[in-house]
């Protein structure tokens, strides 16, 4: 786990240089917000937003040609994939976390109600959907390369165009369970998280591992 640790904190000073860019990412949906007046809707825009930026690490790694550097560190491969999936939970959690803080403020100044169920279905929407863009991603980006692969940067921009279209006909499951059963909820989208992080993980380490064969 230490070296988990260390190649996470490696991979964030990489991307030193944009956290200007990744902190007005997490700005910019509050105007988004402020127009929709939805939570979901902005919370979601928000994810979709910080996943764009899960490629900064293989594009200045890229860049860099940092391979011959990771080739010579003590460190097995596995944990600086590990290391860099820790980068990318971090970023999605301090986005929610900023989202969920901000957006409901901006509605209230507004006038609009918001309550405890609609802060918990869009805290699980947008841990739901921050998942399954970055599951996909991750992978993508360690077999084809940031530049190669930058198909890839736009997946949560199709996830959040689909999102629009099917978050209004969802029926009210969510909501219900948000309102009735939010530890379901959290439950619910905690074990696929798990499950889809982990297969993402071990999917990225055979890359790695095949790439240095």
């Amino acid at each position: 786990m230490t070296d988990t640790w260390k190649a996470a904190r490696m991979d964030a000073a990489l991307v030193v240089p944009y956290w200007k860019v990744i902190a007005f990412t997490l700005l910019l949906p509050v105007a988004f917000v402020a127009i929709n007046r939805s939570l979901l809707t902005g919370v979601s825009f928000a994810m979709c937003f910080v996943a764009m930026t899960t490629g900064y690490p293989f594009s200045v790694a890229e860049k860099s040609h940092m391979e011959r550097l990771y080739g010579i560190l003590p460190v097995r491969r596995r944990s600086l994939v590990a290391g860099r999936y820790l980068l990318v939970l971090g970023l999605g959690a301090a986005a929610l976390a900023v989202s969920l803080v901000l957006h409901p403020l901006v509605l209230r100044a507004l006038g609009e109600p918001v309550s405890a169920a609609d802060i918990g279905r869009a805290a699980a929407g947008g841990a739901l959907l921050y998942t399954l863009y970055t599951v996909f991603q991750l992978p993508g980006y360690y077999r084809y390369g940031a530049i190669k692969g930058r198909v890839f940067l736009y997946i949560p921009v199709a996830g959040f165009l689909a999102t629009l279209l099917v978050f209004p006909r969802v029926p009210g499951l969510a909501a219900e369970l948000a309102g009735r059963a939010p530890a379901a909820l959290a439950g619910l989208v905690l074990a696929v998280a798990v499950g889809l992080y982990a297969l993402s993980v071990w999917v990225s380490v055979r890359i790695v591992t095949r790439k240095e064969l």
